[in-house]
């Protein structure tokens, strides 16, 4: 895997892009869905199906169900699973 250097020495993972709701999402190889959108400002990342109240990550470990979106259709934690390269991730829950 080639890593890039930045000016702190510390030595990242490549950079990746994803879709979120449409716009694009960089993050880097190895983080999740959540901790990418996290990074990019994106805090909500599903509507309350009861109140449509923004919901986004809370646990970041897979216990709550806080951090739902939509890939392929499926619902899935945003924590739980990896951001790879063209990958198109739609908000779950209530729109």
């Amino acid at each position: 895997m080639s890593r890039d250097l930045r000016m702190d020495g510390v030595l990242r993972p490549p950079e990746i892009t994803f879709t979120f709701a449409g716009q694009p999402i960089s993050a880097r190889q190895g983080e999740t869905i959540a901790m990418a959108l996290w990074v990019a400002g994106q805090k909500a990342l599903r509507n309350s199906s009861k109140d449509g109240a923004p919901r986004g990550v809370l646990c970041n470990m897979g216990i709550c169900y806080e951090c739902l979106v939509r890939i392929e259709g499926a619902p899935v934690r945003a924590c739980m699973v990896l951001a790879t390269e063209g990958l198109n991730v739609e908000p779950g829950g209530k729109s």
